[in-house]
């Protein structure tokens, strides 16, 4: 089933964003920032949809060599997966930055030491969560997949805007991911367009989430275009 993220309704409230959006699809992944920050699993569970969470980002650095912020990156973390647990949906989190290119190596080890705690909590709850890729932002992790074996051991998303942004989606298309981002740009900024507006091959997409059997979401900067991906997308799927 395709889903799409409350990001393209991240203005309005979130009871109002998750009724527009049950009204097209039965899989809603929410943005857990902003007006959509979840305090508690409640306006989800008066839901009927399947939901998948991605964690809060903005604020926080799974790689951050400052020690009490890597630290309380995490515990956010481990809060939105207490929410994921209660109605069984899975997380996905960004893998964090650095803010010298003299850290890069640090920051790499850092997020490693996050994503251990993160996986230890994951069991406890238990919740699944993948790692995604960024777009080409100076000083993220993970933009190309020759950085994959930084989440050796955790799962992938893949999100195809950042990868074409990179110049490296067909070979990123090639790895085993379990979860996708989908929207379009021109390689220029991550415009988070629909599909079918920049471009992007969502034919070949289409055919590696098929193999996988990853779950796809519609991250779309509006909500119109989330519905018109919704449409051009499923004619593929």
């Amino acid at each position: 089933m395709l889903g799409i993220s409350t990001l393209c309704l991240h203005h309005e409230p979130l009871p109002q964003a998750l009724e527009k959006l049950a009204a097209v699809t039965g899989y809603i992944e929410v943005m857990d920032e902003g007006l959509h920050r979840l305090e508690t699993a409640e306006p989800l569970l008066s839901c009927s949809c399947m939901f998948s969470i991605h964690a809060p980002c903005r604020g926080t650095n799974l790689a951050s060599l400052l020690e009490p912020i890597r630290r309380a990156s995490v515990v956010v973390m481990e809060q939105c997966f207490a929410i994921a647990a209660e109605v069984n949906a899975p997380v996905v989190v960004h893998p964090g930055y650095f803010a010298w290119p003299e850290e890069r190596e640090r920051a790499g080890e850092q997020l490693k030491r996050s994503l251990a705690a993160l996986s230890c909590a994951a069991r406890e709850y238990p919740v699944q969560y993948t790692v995604e890729n960024m777009g080409n932002w100076e000083y993220f992790l993970l933009k190309t997949p020759d950085e994959l074996p930084l989440i050796d051991g955790c799962g992938f998303t893949l999100d195809v805007g950042h990868a074409h942004q990179n110049h490296c989606l067909p070979a990123f298309l090639n790895r085993p991911a379990q979860h996708y981002h989908l929207h379009d740009n021109n390689t220029g900024e991550d415009s988070h367009w629909a599909a079918g507006k920049g471009t992007i091959d969502f034919t070949a997409v289409i055919k590696a989430i098929k193999r996988t059997g990853g779950s796809p979401v519609i991250e779309v900067a509006d909500f119109d275009g989330a519905v018109e991906s919704l449409h051009t997308l499923g004619k593929l799927l």
